[in-house]
């Protein structure tokens, strides 16, 4: 007969010890960084204290996320499961990037170290996508580094490529590690990139292509 004072257990096994283990730690994540969200748009943070936080948040939720992608279909579906209300941290998930990034930061100014940066950061990606690297894997950690340089400029917040960039950071986000851009996707990803390289430099006055070859290594 079973004793009403008997503790429930959610698992026989170590194995499914474990599982709910890190269930209960992806759960505990999504919650901080809605917190963190929540506490960043009232102002009880700086952008400064925000910043590091937040990227910090999403790294462990993407660690853990590789952990338990057999028992999680998608990330709306575990909140579903578990009756998570937390709006704020499914869009900074999507995303995939700090508030700070994704909206730009006015900081300036704009330094020569920051120009060569992004500047190669760019002919990384677009050099990653005409080699045929599709994966998730391949491209995300590429891009996710490339919008967050790209950001720190004064005045990035009003360029259009900043917001097709962090739109297919949002893209790469909603898929498995595994999946690959189509070759259409591809093609426009490369398109938008490109866009974005083009504005960059029109708005620090110079060329694009000058920069290209200054940056690119000798053949």
């Amino acid at each position: 007969m079973l004793s009403l004072d008997e503790e429930v257990r959610l698992y026989t096994t170590n194995a499914e010890r474990e599982k709910y283990s890190l269930l209960a730690t992806l759960f505990g994540i999504i919650v901080a960084l809605d917190f963190l969200e929540r506490a960043y748009v009232r102002d009880s943070i700086t952008a400064a204290e925000y910043s590091p936080a937040c990227t910090r948040l999403l790294s462990q939720y993407m660690t853990m996320l590789k952990l338990v992608k057999d028992s999680i279909p998608s990330i709306e579906e575990f909140m579903t499961r578990y009756r998570l209300d937390t709006p704020a941290a499914l869009h900074r998930i999507k995303v995939g990037v700090p508030a700070t990034v994704e909206h730009s930061s006015e900081a300036g100014p704009e330094t020569g170290k920051w120009i060569a940066e992004t500047t190669q950061n760019f002919i990384t990606f677009m050099d990653a996508l005409k080699l045929r690297l599709r994966a998730k894997d391949q491209l995300h950690p590429i891009l996710q580094e490339l919008v967050t340089g790209y950001a720190r400029f004064k005045g990035s917040k009003e360029w259009e490529g900043r917001s097709r960039m962090v739109g297919w950071l949002i893209t790469l986000n909603g898929m498995k590690a595994s999946e690959e851009l189509t070759e259409e996707q591809s093609r426009q990803l490369l398109f938008d990139v490109d866009y974005a390289y083009a504005e960059f430099f029109r708005s620090l006055g110079g060329d694009k292509s000058d920069r290209e070859d200054a940056f690119r290594a000798p053949s």
